[in-house]
């Protein structure tokens, strides 16, 4: 019913096995399977021989519903218990579809609903992502470190609004996005907290219809147990089963890396533009010929794709903002727009980070002459020279060489304001990284 071209469904209803294991165990606890079956005491590890077979991912090609569904994700968790309560008949030599014998609504679906196992799935695997995304996140700042460190005596312009500011070092520039990249590690580890809060247990509303009361107090016990993961049951399970703002605010940090990767990657465009005609201050590895027309170009594509990649992220904001704000009072029947975009974005970020690192950030090199070549053009350093010279006398200099074509050292020397020594001094990457200024006006200090 529900074919839209989105078929991305494998994800959340995966990890939503890890609801069936804890659910039957739960189940079995209660007496669920010894009720309904008597003396079969096959059923219920057939059931848990199933459900394992898909966590390992061996029961995939089975999940055929699109991620784009309505009913809240009934689609899919039907689709689930269907497979494994055929699956559970395999492993008993029973024909499929002997409903009798182990049924997806009577022993899978036991004491669930779609409304808890579904939204519960999500953060599971919303949760499982974001470890990994942190993992890529950390790689990528640290690599950035170490560019700081390779980069840190190659003085260059620093630029505002395009324009040449003031000097500075391309190690600076390179510890200026490993911090950004730091602070989107943080927010990381910290959203995670937000999505360990589930509601397992509520069945439909929040209420717990239909579900024993151990049950409810127990079941979210056993997916901790099962996933590692330090989930707790919500205090208001019905709060919790119609409300998505979790999401979007998980969703916020997500696209607060994306907006940091592309900022970034347009930063590395920039500077290494040309090479011949552009900026050309950094190379670029190369990763492909750039042009089926034009003989030798290559173009920055990892940057790209990797702006592409933090834009979609965007986007995906955008619709889970909008999907989490039309819930309807107990229920919020656009979770699967939110699980897939929430989901794909995760996915989206870590690989876009791990291709920046491993195809873009490792391979960079630095053209110190081409860097070295802008300080001398530009009448950028007459800021560095501010404190020896002053600033009418920096400003007039800075006017002389635009007007007589020399470089501002040109200048400097030629009328004898600073020596060569002095002038070295105040444009040293030592001077250029120093916080501040510790000298008299009107010296220089070695």
């Amino acid at each position: 019913n529900n074919e839209l071209g989105a078929y991305v469904a494998q994800p959340p209803s995966a990890v939503q096995t890890f609801e069936n294991i804890a659910s039957s165990q739960d189940s079995t606890a209660e007496g669920g399977c010894a009720t309904r079956h008597g003396d079969n005491v096959d059923v219920f590890p057939a059931i848990e021989r199933a459900c394992s077979e898909m966590m390992e991912g061996m029961l995939d090609e089975h999940i055929v519903v699109d991620a784009l569904q309505g009913g809240a994700g009934t689609s899919t968790n039907m689709n689930v218990n269907e497979v494994l309560a055929n699956r559970a008949l395999q492993i008993l030599g029973r024909p499929l579809g002997d409903y009798a014998t182990v049924d997806p609504l009577d022993d899978i679906n036991l004491h669930q609903s779609t409304n808890d196992t579904y939204p519960t799935a999500l953060r599971v695997a919303a949760i499982g992502l974001l470890r990994k995304l942190e993992r890529q996140v950390v790689a990528l700042l640290e690599e950035f470190q170490r560019k700081e460190k390779a980069f840190a005596d190659v003085v260059k312009i620093g630029r505002t609004q395009l324009q040449d500011a003031v000097l500075t070092t391309l190690g600076r520039e390179m510890s200026a996005y490993a911090e950004a990249f730091a602070r989107d590690r943080w927010r990381i580890y910290k959203c995670e907290e937000r999505l360990r809060t589930v509601n397992l247990g509520g069945t439909a509303i929040g209420t717990g219809l239909g579900a024993p009361r151990q049950f409810i107090f127990r079941a979210t016990e056993h997916l901790r147990d099962i996933t590692g993961m330090g989930l707790a049951r919500a205090e208001n399970l019905v709060e919790a089963t119609q409300n998505a703002d979790v999401f979007v605010e998980v969703s916020g940090i997500l696209k607060a890396l994306a907006s940091n990767l592309l900022k970034i990657s347009n930063d590395l465009r920039l500077l290494s533009s040309g090479p011949d005609g552009g900026l050309g201050e950094i190379r670029l590895p190369a990763r492909q010929a750039g042009s089926s027309i034009m003989p030798g170009k290559v173009n920055p594509v990892i940057p790209e794709a990797v702006a592409q990649a933090a834009m979609m992220v965007m986007a995906n904001d955008q619709a889970i903002t909008q999907a989490a704000s039309m819930g309807c009072l107990e229920l919020n029947p656009f979770m699967p727009l939110i699980a897939d975009c929430l989901l794909t974005s995760l996915d989206l970020l870590t690989n876009a980070c791990s291709i920046f690192r491993s195809l873009c950030v490792e391979g960079i090199s630095a053209d110190e002459a081409r860097c070295r070549s802008h300080v001398h053009a530009s009448t950028a350093v007459v800021t560095s020279l501010v404190e020896a010279l002053g600033y009418d006398k920096a400003t007039e200099i800075a006017e002389l060489a635009k007007q007589q074509s020399k470089t501002v050292r040109e200048i400097v020397l030629e009328r004898k304001l600073l020596t060569e020594s002095e002038f070295d001094v105040l444009t040293s990457p030592e001077n250029v990284m120093r916080l501040g200024s510790n000298q008299a006006r009107g010296t220089v200090n070695p």
